[in-house]
């Protein structure tokens, strides 16, 4: 007799798992279970399978089991292909209350998930012990602290995305978009990346949050003859200083002050100076009509060329391109 071909059972949809914890960012939770969504729509149009979209909390017995799932109706595998760790608007997972949510991530990675973080959820992603030694980023705001906690990672706080193959780490709240599009890109391909991207109206690569973030020096760090020169310079305004200068302020011969101002701010005192002077030249760009070239001047470069690499180098963006995208819309009335 013949042998009967018996049809083929129905293979899992590949699966990405959000985790939840108290005070996660929620509208990012949602955001990306949206944007998967409507990556689904376009994949099914290419003859792919659908992402499946999932939520996980931890129970009170211990493990972790989904509260959403969107395609309840499907087979489901045990647990996601890819799984990200939510950043939170109000406060990061500490030290103590990390430990279950790292356990379960390290667990996952052991069987083969790509683990994923957005904003904060790096902490929980870097308590793993996984990031050690590997590239990173998170919010540029928690950088100081994670760096404090994690001092084996190589934390790259300029950039949106760090796709290092078994773990993505994205940077700040909104950074969501971008992890998402690049999963999506990963799972589904390139084209029905881009055609979300449009859908979204989001653009789908090239940021970077330097482009975003503001200097925020490091001022607790408990050396008052440096924090002393950190405040008079803020106080003198934009101009070019001197290292002597701010040695004899400091009350220090000038290569101890320069060991010393390197240890607690984390920079060189010609880098803070230069952060401070480009962090003027944001302000000048956004809120006045002066030219490229007058803006230099007013921040104390003479060589305007030389402040437009300068700038290019600290925000990613020329200095033009900054105000195209930062402005009000006052200000770029005014410059047109």
């Amino acid at each position: 007799m013949p042998k009967v071909k018996l049809p083929e059972a129905p293979q899992p949809l590949v699966e990405v798992g959000m985790m939840l914890y108290p005070d996660c960012q929620i509208g990012m939770v949602h955001g990306i279970t949206d944007l998967f969504d409507i990556a689904g729509r376009f994949a099914v149009q290419h003859g792919r399978a659908p992402i499946r979209a999932s939520h996980w909390r931890l129970q009170e017995g211990g493990g972790f089991a989904r509260c959403f799932d969107s395609h309840p109706d499907e087979p489901a595998g045990n647990s996601p292909t890819v799984l990200i760790a939510p950043g939170s608007l109000h406060k990061l997972l500490e030290p103590g209350e990390v430990e279950p949510y790292a356990r379960w991530l390290l667990d996952r990675h052991a069987h083969g998930a790509v683990l994923a973080s957005n904003c904060g959820g790096a902490f929980a992603l870097a308590a793993t012990g996984l990031l050690a030694g590997r590239p990173a980023t998170t919010h540029w705001f928690f950088a100081e602290q994670f760096r404090e906690r994690f001092p084996n990672v190589r934390l790259e706080i300029d950039r949106m995305v760090i796709d290092d193959g078994d773990i993505v780490t994205a940077g700040g709240l909104m950074a969501w978009t971008d992890l998402g599009l690049r999963i999506v890109e990963r799972l589904l391909g390139p084209t029905v990346m881009m055609e979300t991207a449009r859908f979204l109206l989001i653009d789908p690569g090239g940021r970077e949050q330097k482009n975003y973030a503001s200097f925020a020096p490091r001022l607790t760090h408990g050396d008052e003859a440096i924090l002393k020169v950190q405040h008079w310079l803020q106080g003198r305004g934009a101009g070019p200083v001197a290292v002597p200068a701010m040695a004899g302020e400091a009350g220090m011969e000038e290569r101890t002050f320069q060991r010393r101002f390197k240890a607690a701010t984390g920079m060189t005192p010609v880098e803070y100076v230069q952060h401070l002077r480009v962090g003027k030249a944001r302000e000048l760009l956004e809120f006045t009509r002066r030219t490229v070239d007058q803006v230099a001047w007013s921040v104390g470069y003479e060589d305007a060329a030389a402040f437009r690499k300068l700038f290019h180098r600290l925000t990613g963006l020329s200095p033009h391109e900054y105000r195209q995208r930062f402005a009000t819309p006052q200000s770029l009335a005014e410059v047109a």
